[in-house]
């Protein structure tokens, strides 16, 4: 909102600071100050005010009121003096009927007769454009600038207009229509307050008034309308009719009833001192019920307490007479506050304490760190390490998903599961959420499908939760599960396993070693695995999960075109190895040396054997062995493979020689030998 630096200095007894310090004053103890601007020889602050505030600072004596308390100053009170004529009687010239009692609170109407409409004195221009307004005449710039100057909003009609002279209060007639000031067209509805005479509506209650009363240099007599009505009501219809005025602004947020008073008799002094006229005697005045003045308790000891700093009482006492309160009662430390009508935002000590504080100065609060005992919380391994795979995984070029934990009927006869192994949903939402999933696999492998419409590739993981049905019991447990899909030919393993090392080396566990995927008969023909290329993820002597290629019977019948190699393991196992103590062993200070070795084997041999052999031969100076390849095809003999591996050798209290290692690199090259269908290739 805009506000008149001048206006304001006028307000105010003594000299203001400049412009640019009060802005900064204003911001520190009231209100943010947006904008500050000079227009001619005033300046003119942009205000923010908060909508708790609107009911007492829309208006330029709210704020001068806030100023004058942090600055502690006096305010002016020199309001224009009434002069009635005894022998005209407001009721003898116009009728006010108000038949919506609930949404309006009060409505208070004075006439002025024989007035002389004209332009306003330049004053009064330069005021109303300094704050956004235009000039019409004097008549109706009175009325906006009593809005400016109290927070009121007021509006005036000619008389002789109004049919019958009559004011009606009222809701409208459903498809009543009206034209407003501006020449805009209304129909209403039953909902929305109008202001009518006895024919049609004259005016939007407490939004914008109509064309038909409006005054013109023709008119002699006017109605000054000061009136208060339901917050609600109003907000609604401006909401309705997408019509948002000054006046519908404060109307919307809340107006002290008690406030109609004052502002009519401003108005009506102004335009006698303006356009003249006969001020009728009196007042017709709505009011079903007086508002009433609060009163609220408050402990000056807790003022001290609430804010952390020592406010003096006489400097408390200061600041709510400075605001407009009352201390009606006083028994030293505590004392009775009445609240002036218009403070609609005030109703607890707490709200009394915010005002003496925010006037006296928030800066003056020392920042005194809390003393307290810091206790660190406990760390949550479960969040801990599945933190530290999703972040570990992520850097390997996975990106994580999360999936819904159930999964139709289709999937479930896709994947062979049997009845009693699912955990079926009561109600479920669809037929694609019937059962509790006991894997996360199926899930990623509609993923899978969805993103191969875009995608030639996909790596995703995913940490959730699955369900497994053990003797009539539903058991829940955390898996961990990613899978790389490919349309080409393309293969996952190796660089899964790869992952997978890098994982579990980082996680502090060690002893990780792939064994066969051991099938029986009957689970070979409903593995989710193909159990040529898959493994069983062991550490130590325990198994923890598998990976390996995704049966091609599962992916025909997902319509997946392609190869999908994936992951699946036992999260809460692997949570528990990650977490246990691990004994450091010292990292030998001396260096390595590494040997390849090719080995041509059958069809049907089996990496983990030939593992065994080159360990036991190799005894503790082999301290990894890596297999980096596995060729089938042109170049060998048909039924036969090759294998080839790096073997490191190293030792913890010297640098081997190369005799030695020749010598234990040949052991290994007899030891795998002795099985007549291996071939050690040189």
């Amino acid at each position: 909102m805009k506000f008149s630096y001048n206006w304001l200095q006028e307000l105010i007894k003594e000299q203001l600071p400049e412009p640019k310090d009060l802005a900064d004053l204003l911001s520190l103890h009231s209100f943010e100050v947006e904008g500050l601007d000079k227009i001619g020889k005033d300046f003119v602050f942009d205000i923010d005010i908060t909508a708790n505030r609107v009911s007492d600072c829309s208006c330029h004596i709210g704020i001068a009121q806030e100023i004058a308390a942090f600055l502690n100053l006096k305010l002016k009170k020199d309001f224009c003096e009434v002069k009635e004529n005894n022998d005209l009687k407001v009721e003898d010239l116009v009728e006010i009927n108000v038949i919506a009692k609930k949404m309006c609170q009060r409505y208070l109407a004075r006439v002025i007769k024989a007035v002389k409409v004209g332009p306003s004195p330049d004053w009064l221009k330069q005021k109303l454009e300094v704050c956004g307004l235009q000039s019409i005449n004097n008549i109706v710039d009175v009325a906006n600038y009593v809005m400016l100057e109290t927070g009121q909003p007021l509006h005036i009609f000619d008389l002789d207009k109004l049919a019958d002279k009559k004011i009606i209060v009222r809701t409208a007639k459903q498809g009543e229509e009206i034209i407003t000031l501006d020449g805009q067209k209304f129909i209403l509805d039953k909902s929305i307050l109008v202001i009518a005479d006895s024919k049609n509506p004259v005016a939007i209650a407490g939004i914008k008034g109509g064309k038909e009363p409006e005054v013109s240099e023709k008119t002699k007599d006017i109605v000054l309308e000061a009136a208060n009505f339901d917050v609600i009501s109003i907000r609604n219809a401006s909401q309705k009719l997408r019509l948002r005025t000054d006046a519908s602004f404060r109307f919307e947020h809340g107006i002290d009833p008690n406030l109609t008073e004052q502002a009519i008799d401003r108005a009506v002094g102004l335009v006698q001192g303006l356009a003249g006229g006969e001020i009728a005697r009196g007042t017709i005045d709505f009011l079903p019920q007086k508002t009433r003045a609060k009163k609220v308790k408050l402990d000056l000891e807790k003022v001290n307490a609430l804010l952390g700093l020592k406010i003096p009482k006489k400097d408390c006492l200061r600041i709510l007479k400075a605001l407009d309160f009352k201390v009606v009662k006083d028994f030293g430390s505590k004392i009775e506050v009445m609240v002036p009508t218009k403070r609609l935002d005030i109703s607890i000590s707490e709200d009394l304490i915010e005002e003496i504080g925010r006037i006296y100065g928030y800066e003056k609060i020392l920042a005194i760190p809390p003393k307290a005992c810091l206790i660190p919380p406990k760390r949550n391994l479960t969040v801990f390490w599945a933190e530290f795979s999703r972040d570990n995984l992520k850097e390997a070029g996975l990106t994580e998903v999360y999936n819904y934990s159930f999964i139709g009927q289709e999937l479930a006869d896709i994947f062979l599961y049997k009845q009693e192994e699912l955990a079926e949903i009561e109600n479920p939402l669809s037929e694609n959420q019937k059962y509790l999933a006991p894997s996360l696999l199926p899930n990623l492998l509609t993923n899978v499908l969805t993103n191969f419409r875009h995608f030639d590739e996909v790596r995703i993981f995913e940490i959730g939760k699955i369900f497994k049905r053990e003797k009539a019991k539903t058991l829940e447990e955390r898996n961990l599960t990613g899978l790389i899909a490919s349309k080409t030919e393309k293969q996952g393993f190796y660089e899964f396993k790869g992952m997978l090392d890098n994982l579990l080396e980082s996680m502090g566990i060690a002893d990780v070693w792939y064994d066969e995927y051991q099938a029986t008969p009957e689970q070979s023909k409903i593995s989710i695995w193909d159990i040529n290329r898959a493994a069983e993820i062991k550490i130590g002597g325990e198994e923890i999960g598998f990976l390996g290629e995704i049966s091609p019977k599962i992916l025909e019948q997902l319509k997946i075109k392609g190869r999908v190699t994936a992951f699946d393991i036992d999260f809460e196992k692997l949570q528990v190895l990650a977490s246990e103590e691990h004994e450091y062993q010292l990292i030998s200070p001396y260096p390595s040396a590494i040997r390849d070795l090719a080995l041509l084997v059958p069809l049907r041999a089996k990496v983990v054997d030939v593992l065994n052999i080159i360990n036991c031969a190799g005894g503790k100076l082999v301290r990894d062995v890596d297999l980096f390849d596995i060729y089938e095809g042109e170049g060998l003999p048909e039924g036969r493979k090759n294998f080839a591996f790096h073997i490191i050798y190293q030792a913890e209290d010297k640098t081997l020689k190369a005799e030695e290692i020749d010598e234990i690199h040949q052991r290994i090259i007899s030891a795998l030998e002795e099985n007549s269908e291996w071939e050690v290739r040189r």
